[in-house]
C-alpha cells in the first residue's frame, strides 16, 4: 500500500514508545505562583485588564487581544493578582506578564456566552473562538480567528486536521485521538460550517493504526470528512508538506495555505475550538508530554497554562541524573532550556530532557559534498550551499538561491556527517534577511 507523502525528509528515531500508552492524567499546578505570558502567539501581545491586587477567577480574562492578530489570555485558576513584569518565556526571554498568586480554589467565572451551533451564524461562530483566545498550538501560534477568516471562504476547498505528530517523542496528538476522538471530529464539523464548499480531511501518519481505525469509524456517515494516511516521516505533520502531501497543492513562503484553498490545524486546536463554541470554555489548559531518557516516568499530562515547567517534571518523578540538555519541545525543533522555571503557554507541547546531548559533543568539519543534506530537504534547497553564504552574510545570493524557502525543520543538520550546523546557519540568515526587509 502507498502512503501519500512529499519529497525529502527523515526517518528519525521516534521515541514515541515512552508515552504513547500512557492515559492523559490532569494535573494542578503544585506552585502557588501561575505565570501568564502576554505574548503567547504571533502578532501584538496582548493588552492586561487587570491590576495588582486584583482578585481573578479561573476562565476569567486577564488580557484583551493587542490587535486583530492578537489573542485574548484566560487565568487557569482562581487567586489574586500578584504583579505584572517582566519574567522568562521558553525562548530565554524577558516578557511581560502577569503573575496571578493560585488559592488553590479553583473558584470558576462564568463560560463565554454561546447558543446552539445550529443557531450560529458563522461570524458568530468566529467571534466565540476569538473570544475564547484560541490560537495554533501546535507551535506557530497564529490566532486561530484570524486563520479561520481567509479573504474568500468560498475558495478554501479544503479544511486539513494536522494528526500526523511527526516530531520525535511527542505523543500529546495521540493520546487526544485515542482518548477524545469525537472531540476532534466535532471540532472539524464546526470549522467545516465556516466553509461550506470544504471538505475534511485527518491526516494521520501510518504509524497510528489504531487512530486511524477510530476515526475512520466516527467519520463512517460523514460525507465531508475522510481519514488520509500519510507516511510516517519527518517533518510530515510541517504545514507546506502536509498540503502537499493529502491534496498535491504547493505553497511557498509568500503564500498562506489559504491562497491554496487550505486550512490546516492541530488537533489541540480543533478540540479547543469544540470546548469554546460547544461548551463555552476559553483556552486555559492543554496536552503536555514530559518525555526523554532522562525523565524518571514519562507521562501526558493535561496541565493548566501558567503552570511552572518544574512542576510538571516534578510531577513526572524528576530526573533520573542531571541531563545535558532539556527542550521545550521535541528533538527537531523544539527550544533548548537552561532555566526549567518558564511557564506552560498555550503552544507548549511538551518537555524531553536527555541524558546526553550529542550535538554539543560532535565536531563539526568540512563539508565532503555528500548530497545527504540536499536529498534531505523537504523544500528542495540546498542547504550546505547557504550554511556557507550565511556565513559570509551574503543576502542577495541567499534570497537569489530561495533561502527563505527553508522551513528550518532540522533535516539538514540531523543527516550531516560532518555535523554542520546547517539548520542554525540558514535560520539566523532567514532572520537578518527578514528584519532587514521590515526596516525598509
Amino acid at each position: 500500500m502507498s502512503y501519500l507523502t512529499f519529497k525529502g525528509g527523515i526517518h528519525t528515531y521516534e521515541g514515541k514508545e515512552l508515552t504513547k500508552d500512557k492515559k492523559i492524567i490532569d494535573l494542578l499546578p503544585s506552585s502557588s505562583e501561575m505565570v501568564y505570558p502576554l505574548s503567547q502567539h504571533i502578532g501584538a501581545p496582548a493588552v492586561p485588564i487587570v491590576s495588582v491586587g486584583d482578585r481573578v477567577l479561573r476562565g476569567m480574562k486577564i488580557a484583551e487581544a493587542g490587535g486583530f492578530v492578537s489573542a485574548h489570555v484566560y487565568s487557569s485558576v482562581s487567586g489574586t493578582v500578584k504583579a505584572i513584569e517582566d519574567r522568562r518565556n521558553v525562548q530565554g526571554i524577558m516578557t511581560r506578564s502577569i503573575v496571578i498568586e493560585n488559592d488553590d480554589a479553583y473558584e470558576e467565572a462564568l463560560p463565554i456566552p454561546v447558543k446552539p451551533i445550529a443557531q450560529m451564524t458563522k461570524e458568530e461562530v468566529i467571534e466565540v473562538i476569538k473570544e475564547a483566545g484560541i490560537i495554533g498550538m501546535g507551535g506557530a501560534g497564529f490566532p486561530t480567528h484570524v486563520k479561520l477568516s481567509p479573504k474568500n471562504p468560498s475558495k478554501i476547498h479544503y479544511v486539513i486536521a494536522n494528526c500526523a505528530e511527526c516530531e520525535p517523542y511527542l505523543t500529546s496528538d495521540y493520546r487526544r485521538m485515542i482518548e477524545e476522538p469525537e472531540k476532534l471530529v466535532a471540532g472539524l464539523k464546526i470549522i467545516l460550517c465556516l466553509f461550506e464548499h470544504a471538505k475534511g480531511i485527518l491526516a494521520v501518519e501510518d504509524n497510528k493504526p489504531d487512530c486511524i481505525r477510530i476515526l475512520k469509524d466516527l467519520c463512517i456517515d460523514e460525507p465531508r470528512i475522510s481519514v488520509k494516511v500519510v507516511k510516517t516521516k519527518y517533518p510530515q505533520g510541517s504545514e507546506r508538506q502536509l498540503i502537499y502531501a493529502t491534496t498535491q497543492r504547493a505553497i511557498n513562503s509568500t503564500m498562506l495555505p489559504a491562497d491554496a484553498g487550505c486550512i490546516v490545524n492541530n488537533v489541540d486546536t480543533i478540540v479547543a475550538i469544540y470546548h469554546a463554541v460547544i461548551e463555552g470554555r476559553p483556552l486555559m489548559e492543554r496536552i503536555v508530554t514530559v518525555t526523554g531518557d532522562a525523565i524518571r516516568y514519562p507521562q501526558n499530562y493535561r496541565v493548566f497554562t501558567g503552570t511552572c515547567y518544574n512542576d510538571l517534571i516534578e510531577a513526572a518523578g524528576g530526573f533520573k541524573s542531571p541531563p545535558e540538555k532539556i527542550i521545550s519541545g521535541g528533538p527537531m525543533m523544539g527550544f533548548a532550556l537552561f532555566d526549567t522555571h518558564v511557564p506552560v503557554t498555550k503552544s507548549s507541547s511538551a518537555i524531553t530532557a536527555f541524558l546526553r546531548d550529542p550535538v554539543a559533543d560532535a565536531e563539526e568539519s568540512a563539508c565532503i559534498n555528500c548530497g545527504r543534506c540536499v536529498d534531505a530537504c523537504p523544500s528542495r534547497l540546498l542547504p550546505s550551499k547557504l550554511a556557507d553564504i550565511a556565513k559570509h552574510y551574503d543576502e542577495e545570493r541567499f534570497v537569489s538561491l530561495n533561502g527563505l524557502e527553508c522551513v528550518e525543520c532540522g533535516c539538514c543538520s540531523y543527516v550531516c556527517p560532518a555535523k554542520r550546523h546547517l539548520t542554525q546557519e540558514i535560520k539566523m540568515m532567514r532572520q537578518t534577511v527578514l528584519a532587514n526587509r521590515k526596516k525598509k
